[in-house]
């Protein structure tokens, strides 16, 4: 698909917003990160303030350039969570170049794909990824030059630390534009091999004044970054940034306890995570009677939100005056919708506990959503005869200045995922199906692959298990489509609560019967009648934890059925 451009970009670049906030308030602290733990268990930490974090990254930017990184180049980042991680992509930014940040955690060969399809310049990383370089050469055979975090040299051209310059004077920022390439990030690959995301100077121009104007992060707030990448815009808002003391590949292990600690050590007002951290988080408060009285908001997605878990949250843990939101968006456009969390309890829990799927709320200003026709074929040009009734279950899709326009040399996939409208406008096919109800708001049913298309109709994951997941001895379920599509036989699968699993035929028959005996209550949900019980607990996506991997989750029940 072409790449329909601004004709009138103006110059801008995101590192800008350090430098300013350095200015303003140059010993406000900046980044927080962890640095071990004493003999009593206490947490230890590392602090910048915005005028060191600001020098770091003038060294970098300096040292870096020297070494001959250009604007407009690649530069793969492989670095862990903390001070180097944040000072070297922000000067990577100030020199033009463009980082690429791909998640690990996405398996070796997703990896590896990822990384070939980037075609990186320079590879800026800690031992382990040049080593992998060295025994896999062939992904990484654009990399021209090397850089080490750490030790042993040998293994790149030079160290990071060789390279920084102390005591540089400010480096000059890059006369990059608002459409000038910013980053790449990649998907977390829900549905199939991540794809690299391209983002554009003037996109996170758009994205940060939706934070700073819609969300009201105000400049000096806390933030704990629960979710990375979202931390990289916090020096621009002029926002403290906490790395919490947690694996962020293992969200469903984190230890509540660490979470709290850091919220009361800092006075954090600001955490964005995926619900998978604070269903541990809220109990471990609930049991101890303790309330986060710093927060202000607490930001959740990633994956449909418990309106239970956000009421917890209103009612147990924070403050009358805080609040809980739960916006929608994708790697691809990201944020789209704002809701409320306490709208979410008192309006709209009762319809997703009936099979009304969960509500996401109302555009952000600038955004425009709109439902259409579920296609799983490419759909080159915006026609409004695509467009769905309110009410009807569709494709969502989203037009607006945080929408992204490409992947990065993939484009069938950038042509299954954009429309174009006009000379300039594309729309970004979300791959998430939903509605719009009367009062406007946008209605979350599930993912488009995860339809169950059956001979009697089709069947959407989310409005169809929130009726199973209601049943005590559950902790979540699962609708998969097992044969091929059009005549597809649903199947559930139940992830039972701990102890609860059922261990002789008997108790199978019980437990699925009592199951279905629910599904029968409700017309959309009263033709699945097969029940399958997961051994364990079910894989979900490396980056939040949240996400159900349904594809193998199919695979394994065609296994048991012989489809």
């Amino acid at each position: 698909m072409e790449d329909k451009r601004d004709p009138m970009p103006q110059l801008y670049n995101v590192s800008t917003g350090l430098t300013e906030c350095a200015a303003r308030a140059p010993y406000h602290p900046g980044i927080i990160f962890p640095a071990g733990r004493d003999s009593a268990g206490r947490s230890k930490f590392t602090q910048f303030s915005f005028q060191q974090l600001e020098s770091e990254v003038n060294a970098y930017a300096h040292g870096l350039h020297d070494f001959g990184v250009r604007m407009g180049e690649r530069v793969l980042l492989m670095v862990r969570p903390g001070v180097e991680l944040i000072a070297v992509t922000f000067a990577l930014v100030r020199l033009g170049a463009v980082p690429v940040i791909i998640d690990p955690g996405m398996g070796r060969r997703a990896f590896l794909q990822c990384v070939a399809e980037t075609e990186p310049a320079l590879l800026l990383g800690i031992p382990l990824a040049h080593a992998l370089r060295r025994l896999i050469p062939r992904p990484f055979a654009t990399v021209r030059r090397s850089i080490v975090v750490g030790e042993p040299a040998r293994l790149g051209d030079s160290t990071l630390a060789a390279l920084r310059r102390e005591g540089s004077a400010p480096f000059p920022c890059a006369p990059t534009t608002t459409e000038s390439e910013a980053a790449v990030a990649f998907t977390s690959g829900s549905t199939g091999v991540p794809k690299g995301v391209v983002y554009l100077h003037g996109m996170f121009q758009a994205q940060i004044a939706l934070m700073r104007d819609q969300l009201h992060i105000e400049e000096g707030e806390v933030d704990l970054a629960l979710l990375y990448i979202f931390a990289m815009f916090n020096p621009a808002l002029g926002v403290t940034t906490v790395i919490p003391d947690m694996d962020p590949t293992k969200s469903a292990q984190v230890n509540p306890a660490y979470i709290v600690e850091a919220i009361q050590t800092y006075g954090v007002t600001n955490a964005f995570g995926s619900p998978t951290i604070w269903k541990r988080v809220v109990p471990y408060c609930q049991e101890r009677g303790i309330r986060l009285l710093s927060l202000r908001r607490v930001l959740m997605a990633s994956a449909p939100v418990p309106p239970a878990l956000v009421k917890a949250l209103l009612e147990d843990v924070l403050s009358p005056k805080a609040s809980v939101n739960t916006p929608f968006g994708a790697t691809e456009a990201m944020p789209l919708t704002f809701m409320d969390g306490r709208e979410l309890v008192e309006e709209t829990a009762a319809h997703s506990a009936n099979g009304g799927g969960t509500c996401v709320g109302r555009p952000l200003p600038g955004i425009t959503l709109r439902i259409i026709r579920i296609s799983d074929e490419a759909i080159p040009n915006w026609d409004e005869n695509l467009v769905l009734s309110q009410g009807q279950i569709g494709e969502i899709v989203a037009k607006g200045p945080v929408v992204t326009r490409t992947y990065l040399n993939r484009p069938q996939k950038t042509a299954e995922a954009k429309i174009q409208e006009g000379e300039s406008a594309i729309w970004h096919r979300m791959g998430d199906v939903g509605y719009f109800d009367a009062e406007g708001r946008l209605w979350f049913c599930g993912r488009k692959a995860h339809r169950v298309e059956t001979a009697q109709g089709t069947f959407f994951p989310v409005p169809c298990e929130s009726i199973f997941n209601q049943y005590p001895d559950v902790v979540r379920t699962a609708l998969v489509g097992v044969g091929p599509r059009g005549r597809q036989t649903p199947i559930l699968i139940v992830e039972a609560q701990p102890g609860k699993a059922p261990r002789s035929s008997a108790e199978r028959v019980h437990f699925a019967e009592a199951l279905l005996a629910l599904g029968a209550a409700h017309a959309h949900t009263r033709a699945i009648d097969e029940v399958f019980f997961y051994p364990g607990t079910f894989p979900t996506d490396v980056r939040h934890n949240a996400k159900i991997q349904r594809e193998k989750l199919a695979e394994w029940a065609g296994r048991i059925v012989g489809k």
